[in-house]
């Protein structure tokens, strides 16, 4: 069983916001579906190649995005390798990415939580650049609408990310 993570904020008024791709990949991956409210997040689950896969996005906003997840890892007792996390990155430049694992929350509210209620660091996350704004305070940039040009560099690689996460479920993110 694997276990997709988009970090967000839930709310009309944090649509296309920075903070909010981890929303903005998986309702591109996903497509339509129906969502169900399950264990403080929006749940789905299916099966993709034979394997069971949950996608959820934290209802709890994102400096408690921890407590949703931590409960969805304890029920269906998902190992930490099996856990893909989407977030966003201020420290990378708007349509690039990076993945990794087993590193510090690196100052983000949302992973902060996650590797408090889970004790651990040992998950994959796909870090989407975001860029930053000296001259704007850090909440207020995250939560601020993606301008237009900036949308188009990060949807752009929405395919790729497409491609990263069915290597995740696939088990060969590696290569």
């Amino acid at each position: 069983m694997k276990l997709v993570v988009g970090l967000g904020n839930p709310g009309r008024e944090y649509k296309n916001t920075r903070h909010n791709i981890g929303f903005m990949v998986l309702d591109y991956y996903l497509g339509k579906v129906a969502w169900k409210n399950k264990m403080e997040s929006n749940f789905y689950s299916t099966t993709i190649n034979n394997e069971e896969v949950i996608f959820i996005k934290p209802l709890t906003y994102m400096n408690l995005s921890g407590m949703a997840v931590s409960k969805v890892v304890k029920f269906y007792k998902i190992k930490m390798e099996d856990i893909l996390i989407i977030q966003d990155d201020l420290d990378l430049k708007i349509g690039t990415y990076k993945i990794k694992k087993n590193s510090s929350s690196g100052g983000h509210n949302g992973i902060k939580s996650i590797i408090s209620e889970l004790s651990s660091e040992e998950f994959l996350r796909l870090k989407i650049g975001i860029g930053k704004n000296p001259l704007m305070p850090t909440d207020k940039y995250v939560l601020a609408k993606i301008p237009d040009d900036e949308l188009v560099a990060i949807e752009s690689n929405f395919p790729e990310y497409k491609e990263i996460i069915n290597s995740f479920i696939s088990g060969s993110i590696d290569k």
